[in-house]
């Protein structure tokens, strides 16, 4: 007979539950309505394709005017850390990936390869490119750029690879990914800069809250008196001035969702750590039971020889 054991595993599971969180640490949970960070804001939106076309001109040494060339191909429901920092669009046949990290992470190139391949889905779909065809079809060629500003990183430029993360290493370099990782804190790729504008700005932003934080300030303060700093000296002033509530807004969250990772990471660690001494001690007493049963087995085994031997 099949027993409906569905009502005694909910009453046991909300009695786990509960147990479990009377347990842990609380944990503030990160505000699942994702916003952008800044330097989406400021290079990926549709109101500031000059920032982004000036971006792809310092990249690639070209010298494109009209910002109606730009197709923005961002997909909508990818996000990082709770917040959205990735800028995609299409411009003279390349398919172009940016994204940028405050904190250094080898998995980019993963990264990129997967949101490319959502780039390309959707370029296929808008196109009605049929590739179950014996012609071959023509497609935009990637660039994948990521503006690192961890001030741990210190590097000018550095090239990631797919095949770093593949287990079974493969010689022959036949299947790659790359990640180009450059360095945008305030002082690096100054020839970048100095083609870029925004980009100067944005370091010299950013590189005024870390002094301001580092003289004592709290967080909110230094970002406001940064914002106020840049706005008395023409650094991204007009943009400030018409957004500077939600541009505080936008890094104090940005600061917060990095240390709320940072914080399930170590309760993550904790929790794993525990539960990994739990489990040992388990096998531990598993083994003893086992160990038990078998002794137990083999005197009634020598017993059992012995009452045959006497027949």
């Amino acid at each position: 007979m099949l027993l409906d054991c569905s009502f005694f595993l909910s009453r046991n599971g909300e009695k786990m539950r509960s147990k479990n969180k009377k347990s842990r640490k609380k944990v503030t949970l990160i505000n699942r309505e994702h916003k952008d960070r800044l330097f989406k804001r400021l290079f990926g939106s549709a109101d500031n394709r000059t920032s982004m076309l000036s971006l792809y001109n310092a990249l690639n040494g070209s010298n494109y005017t009209d910002e109606t060339m730009l197709q923005i191909y961002t997909i909508e429901d990818a996000v990082y850390m709770g917040m959205k920092n990735d800028i995609g669009y299409i411009l003279d046949s390349y398919i172009c990936l940016h994204e940028q990290q405050s904190t250094y992470n080898p998995n980019m190139p993963l990264r990129g390869f997967l949101y490319h391949a959502k780039m390309y889905e959707k370029f296929l779909i808008e196109n009605n490119i049929d590739i179950n065809t014996s012609k071959l079809k023509k497609i935009p060629s990637p660039q994948f750029y990521v503006f690192c500003n961890d001030p741990e990183f210190k590097e000018e430029k550095a090239i990631l690879h797919l095949s770093d993360a593949f287990i079974q290493p493969i010689k022959s370099g036949e299947f790659e990914w790359t990640a180009i990782m450059l360095n945008i804190n305030l002082g690096h790729n100054i020839e970048l800069m100095q083609k870029c504008e925004t980009l100067n700005s944005y370091a010299t932003f950013i590189d005024k809250i870390r002094r301001y934080t580092a003289s004592g300030y709290s967080l909110e303060k230094a970002v406001n008196f940064a914002v106020d700093w840049c706005i008395r000296n023409n650094i991204l002033a007009e943009y400030l001035k018409k957004h500077k509530s939600e541009v505080i807004g936008m890094v104090l969250t940005e600061y917060d969702e990095k240390k709320t990772m940072n914080n399930i990471y170590e309760d993550g660690f904790n929790d794993g750590r525990f539960s990994e001494i739990q489990n040992t001690e388990k096998e531990k007493r598993r083994a003893d039971e086992a160990e038990a049963r078998n002794a137990a087995l083999i005197e009634e085994i020598n017993a059992l020889k012995k009452q045959l031997g006497q027949l």
